[in-house]
Order: structure tokens, then sequence, then C-alpha cells
């Protein structure tokens, strides 16, 4: 069991570094990890391609005004970060709603400047914290569920049923640390 701890908290922890060796060795894991998803492999492929288009498309149109995540799940989109005014948080949000097959976006950015490094820091871990208490505590199958942090607060992705959502909510909640929790859950009901 400490193995399987080990190996998904490195590969979660390896999913939010910046560099190119660590984002192979998170596709990697990802890959793998993607046999659990509710999502099709489809949906799975089509989401990463959103994400980095929606990056790629914010920051050639915002350059330095934004500090944005672009998540995905099953089409339905996130964004969390700082924005410098709310023209460059609309001018965010309809972007990626330009992105061919984007179902929804959920538009989190905050008027702000760009997050230091330890606040980044910080949340990457509280996200680890929360993602090992979802697989510790076993409830679910951990995979269901994408937790993205920015700035101490917990967003929940992804396809569940309602009684996962609670059970996510209750975990996210009782993680030291974690201010707020906001739900961006698709709901599905399992035969």
């Amino acid at each position: 069991m400490r193995l399987i701890l080990t190996l998904v908290t490195a590969a979660l922890l390896a999913g939010n570094l910046s560099a190119c060796a660590p984002i192979v060795v998170g596709a990697a894991a990802e890959g793998g990890l993607m046999a659990a998803d509710r999502r099709t492999s489809g949906a799975f492929v089509e989401d990463e391609a959103i994400e980095w288009k929606g990056l790629k498309q914010i920051g050639d149109a915002l350059g330095d005004k934004i500090h944005v995540n672009v998540t995905s799940y099953n089409r339905n989109i996130l964004l969390t970060g700082e924005a410098i005014d709310e023209a460059s948080k609309q001018k965010a949000e309809s972007l990626v709603k330009g992105i061919e097959n984007v179902r929804s976006v959920t538009n989190e950015l905050i008027l702000a400047g760009a997050s230091s490094m330890t606040s980044r820091s910080n949340d990457s871990y509280l996200t680890s914290k929360v993602k090992t208490r979802m697989l510790t505590e076993n409830k679910f199958p951990v995979n269901y569920i994408k937790v993205v942090t920015e700035n101490s607060t917990i967003y929940l992705m992804g396809m569940v049923t309602r009684k996962e959502a609670e059970d996510a909510v209750e975990i996210a909640r009782g993680t030291e640390g974690v201010q707020k929790v906001v739900k961006v859950f698709e709901y599905v009901v399992v035969q």
C-alpha cells in the first residue's frame, strides 16, 4: 500500500511541474491511469488538447496580463488563476469558449497580480494532500475526480455520482490548509 501511495503521489506531483521531462513522466502516468477514468479515451485525449490550445491562445492574446490554469474534464473547462483586470478575465473565457468541442466554461479567475511561486507550491502540496486522502479513504476510485488548487481553494471536477461528490467534498474540506471547496462536477447515474 505504501508503494502505491508513493507512486500516485509522485505521478500527481509530476503532473504539476513545468519542465518538459516531468510532463512526459506525468503523461505516461496519466496514460496508465486513464483505464480507471469514466471518460472515453477519446474524451481524455481531447481534454489534453483543449488544455494546450487554451493555454496557447490565452498566452498569445494576453501575455503577462494573466496567470491562468486551463483544466478540461469531459470538455468542461475550469479557468483558475489571476487576471490583471475584468477585460482580461472575460477575454480568457471567450478564447476557450471558441475552442472546438468545448461544452462549458467555469471562469474562476480572480482579479489580482500573479500568484507567487510559494503560493503555487503550497497549492501543489494541497492537491497532493487531498488526492492522498482520497486514496487512503478509498470511498471511490481516485481517478474519477480531478483536483485543482488555486490560492488554497480546492476545485473538484469529474464525472461522479452524488455520493462520490459528497465524499470528495467531505475529504477536501477536512484537509488541513484548505480554505474553500468548489464543485465543478458532472453527475452520472451508475447502474
